[in-house]
């Protein structure tokens, strides 16, 4: 093993763990770096110090000796529309690497995983990746519970704006705020944390009905005590994260993305994480999925519950179940088993039927919140864009927009600033069958954060939402919907050609034939090769704004990939 490979070229390790809670006889044992993001002011880690413990019960029952370490993450929504979300999706690689750093300077032979949010997940199996010569498995921290009249987080921007606009009491405002969040666990929509949650189960680096558990129920500590004996048995059997994360295995990802209505997120994720086992995944692929996986999924925000019933419908195994003619079932999951045996061994222990018995107190059948695939919902959920706005491509999740806005063309307003949008918005200078630009809001003009204030001020108006468009080089949140588009490639800050768009220069959208284009000038339509010529001539004339940032997040943003491969840092660069 290589902890005890290190035992015997460092003499000083015996003794210094020796000082702590570890024995004589624990020093032979199977060492297991257990990492969780626990920290007590955030919702989705505020309980992961118990399920870690728990981990590392299993791990001691099991022969093993847990190391426990704690790289706390932050919560998207406590930093949404500060510049604290700039450093969101940084935060995903100081994770990564902090785990990294954990196991390069310990003993350690194998790694569990507890996170529940955006970029903790992704940040730990990020690092599962790098680390792929070990075996690793992923605890998901589960969902928390919906609030009064099943009222859920990513529903407070909408009820915000409309207290801004003077459409509800600031009494019925308050209520609804303060009782959005009744308990621990992720937020109880479809956005970035439930959709990794799910997808580190669709790869295979969770146990079988481990995503999105109620965060509240005992049997989400009883699933990670199971995780921490599992791990032990993988070191015995010789499994490798690289056995898992295959091609096959990131593709099944995609196909369940597809079928639950999936945050856009995971579109930074994902390839990050392929590529840290050496696998690409071209932006395409998900378009070639999503045209041929059915959509499933009636969960917020673009459907109707809460995401706590998505696990009491059968949670990833029953989207797996549903689309098992599609999926690879022959990969490995850190079961042992294949997807496909794991399926047969949750239908053998009844997990479908007892999970859906806690539907009844909701009044709700399963398959009104996953559909049958033989009734869908609609195709896919995501569609990528190209177009000479958008050479490298750009993202739309048609699932959250409306079909009246599938195909639009307006004139351009200009935004670089993602508040001052909204404000625009909510004031009623943005006039409806505009297309709202937001740029420099990529990896490298400010860390890319996410544009969820303007996005629920568009979606929340009965006016603008089935009338006006918003692009940006920008990212979403997972709870964004509406007429949006974002990861438009390059971004403004590497030149790409969002950096000379104008005021009233027309812009046309048409989602069916995966387009995004420069269509006018000046409120005139104009030939493609005219728009080219444009284009071009206003690049010559660009500059590229000073940096703003210094620090880590001046650090990231210098260092930073685009969106569209996944906006990790090139550390390669560093190396030149």
């Amino acid at each position: 093993m290589r902890s005890q490979d290190l035992r015997n070229r460092g003499p000083e390790i015996d003794p210094l763990k020796l000082s702590m809670d570890w024995g004589v006889v624990d020093l032979e044992k199977p060492q297991i770096l257990v990492e969780d993001v626990w920290g007590d002011a955030l919702p989705g880690s505020y309980h992961l110090k118990e399920l870690s413990d728990m981990a590392g019960k299993g791990i001691y029952a099991s022969g093993g000796k847990p190391a426990h370490h704690h790289v706390t993450d932050m919560c998207d929504g406590i930093a949404q529309g500060t510049e604290g979300m700039n450093y969101s999706l940084l935060s995903r690689e100081i994770i990564s690497s902090m785990i990294e750093v954990h196991w390069k300077a310990q003993p350690v032979d194998g790694i569990v995983l507890l996170s529940s949010c955006d970029k903790g997940v992704p940040g730990q199996l990020m690092a599962a990746a790098r680390i792929h010569d070990a075996p690793s498995i992923h605890v998901p921290g589960g969902t928390m519970m919906e609030g009064p009249g099943m009222f859920t987080l990513e529903q407070v921007g909408t009820i915000y704006s409309e207290l801004k606009r003077g459409e509800i009491p600031q009494e019925e405002y308050r209520f609804l705020q303060r009782s959005a969040c009744p308990t621990e666990g992720c937020c109880s929509f479809m956005g970035t944390a439930n959709t990794m949650q799910a997808l580190s189960e669709a790869m295979g680096l969770a146990l079988p009905g481990a995503a999105s558990m109620p965060a509240f129920v005992a049997a989400i500590r009883h699933k990670a005590e199971e995780a921490g004996s599992r791990i032990v048995e993988m070191l015995d059997e010789g499994m490798k994260t690289k056995d898992i994360l295959t091609r096959d295995a990131f593709e099944n990802a995609i196909m369940v993305h597809a079928a639950i209505g999936g945050s856009t997120n995971a579109l930074l994720h994902i390839p990050a994480i392929s590529r840290e086992v050496g696998i690409t995944l071209h932006p395409k692929l998900w378009d070639e999925l999503n045209r041929k996986i059915p959509m499933l999924l009636n969960v917020r925000p673009s459907g109707c519950h809460p995401a706590i019933l998505f696990w009491y419908s059968g949670g990833v195994q029953g989207i797996i179940r549903e689309i098992k003619d599609h999926l690879h079932l022959d990969v490995m999951t850190v079961t042992g088993k294949t997807l496909g045996e794991n399926l047969k061994e949750m239908e053998r222990q009844h997990f479908f039927e007892h999970a859906r018995r806690h539907l009844e107190s909701y009044k709700v059948s399963a398959d009104d919140v996953i559909y049958p695939a033989s009734k869908p919902r609609g195709e896919g959920s995501l569609a990528i864009l190209h177009g000479n706005l958008a050479p490298n491509h750009a993202v739309t999740k048609y699932a959250a927009v409306p079909k009246e806005m599938f195909c639009h063309t307006g004139p351009a307003i200009v935004f670089e600033d993602e508040l001052k949008a909204r404000d625009a918005i909510l004031s009623g200078d943005v006039k409806k069958g505009s297309v709202i630009v937001i740029r420099y809001a990529g990896p490298k003009g400010c860390g890319m954060p996410e544009m969820y204030y303007p996005t629920e001020a568009l979606a929340s108006s009965k006016e603008l939402c089935t009338t006006t468009a918003l692009i940006t080089d920008g990212r979403f949140s997972g709870a964004s919907r509406g007429p949006c588009i974002g990861y438009v490639s390059p971004e403004a800050m590497d030149g790409g050609p969002l950096a000379i768009v104008e005021n009233d220069d027309l812009i046309r959208i048409d989602i069916p034939g995966r387009r995004l284009d420069l269509a006018g000038i000046k409120g005139k339509e104009v030939g493609p090769d005219e728009a080219a010529r444009v284009i071009e001539e206003r690049l010559k004339k660009w500059r590229r704004p000073d940096p703003k940032f210094t620090g880590v997040l001046g650090l990231y943003t210098t260092l930073a990939a685009s969106a569209m491969e996944g906006g990790f840092m090139r550390t390669d660069r560093c190396a030149r």
